[in-house]
């Protein structure tokens, strides 16, 4: 099994630019969600949407092409690509000839959808979109929906996730609430560099006390932990502590690497948001 420590984040890397797929680092997700209490199938559905800002390849008379590229990775993979292997495979398309963008669409989804179900009996196909240079100014920007939890003026002092500050009002009548903060912040498991992001939590049961939901949030300061871990963490913390009918945490992190990673938890089947970036992004 791969490990984190094993992948190339935090290490000199050579730059290959002629395709290489063997650069892919999958991390089983099982090892992060046994440590909050998921073993089996999760309670949860969802996908892990990436945007991949810095993708380039030549066509055949040996132009240089560029595109941006949607991945929208079910969270019933078994395995995550690690950031950095996911951005030099991506550079290794750079001195690489394809016939068009349709091939190279078609080569990092077969890639990618080995990588992360690798091991799981019953492989699917992850979503690719390719967005070419004529549709680059029609990209929107848009903040999260929802009330703003950062509006409250409050203290806050634990910066290690601190589940115990989640209360509902549970002899009270349930709501029904979409709510944000682009005050999440967590750092690289490996590396322990920043990661910045927004975060909205829509739920239907037990009102949720919004400013210690503020403070839950911002205890995510100090801590290292993968994007995809992180949300997964809050949504089982919510889950448990709150005890809500329905719930889905989403959450955008601003890029690095040319990359950015927007994973969405939920407790019942949905449609998939949109991959719209916000301001940060």
């Amino acid at each position: 099994m791969n490990l984190p420590e094993h992948s190339p984040l935090g290490k000199a890397s050579a730059y290959a630019d002629q395709y290489d797929p063997a650069l892919l680092f999958p991390i089983a997700r099982a090892g992060k969600r046994a440590e909050i209490g998921v073993a089996g199938r999760a309670p949860f559905f969802g996908a892990d949407l990436w945007t991949a800002y810095e993708l380039s390849w030549l066509n055949p008379r040996g132009k240089p092409q560029i595109a941006l590229a949607h991945f929208t990775v079910p969270c019933e993979t078994p395995n995550i690509v690690e950031s950095k292997s996911f951005k030099l495979y991506l550079g290794s398309f750079s001195n690489t000839v394809f016939d068009d963008a349709e091939a190279v669409r078609a080569r990092l989804r077969a890639d990618l959808s080995e990588a992360v179900w690798r091991g799981s009996d019953t492989p699917a196909k992850i979503g690719v979109r390719l967005l070419g240079p004529e549709q680059f100014d029609r990209q929107p920007i848009q903040e999260l929906d929802g009330l703003s939890l950062d509006r409250l003026d409050l203290d806050c002092s634990q910066y290690q996730p601190a589940p115990e500050l989640l209360r509902a009002s549970f002899d009270e009548q349930p709501v029904s609430e979409v709510l944000t903060s682009g005050l999440l912040k967590s750092n690289c498991l490996v590396t322990g560099q920043p990661d910045w992001g927004s975060v909205q939590i829509a739920y239907s049961g037990p009102q949720i006390d919004q400013a210690g939901l503020l403070r839950y949030i911002v205890s995510f300061r100090n801590h290292n932990e993968f994007h995809e871990q992180c949300v997964e963490r809050i949504f089982m913390d919510i889950w448990r502590r709150c005890r809500p009918v329905k719930l889905s945490v989403y959450a955008r992190y601003t890029r690095r690497g040319g990359l950015d990673i927007n994973p969405w938890r939920t407790s019942h089947p949905g449609a998939v948001p949109a991959n719209v970036r916000t301001a940060r992004q």
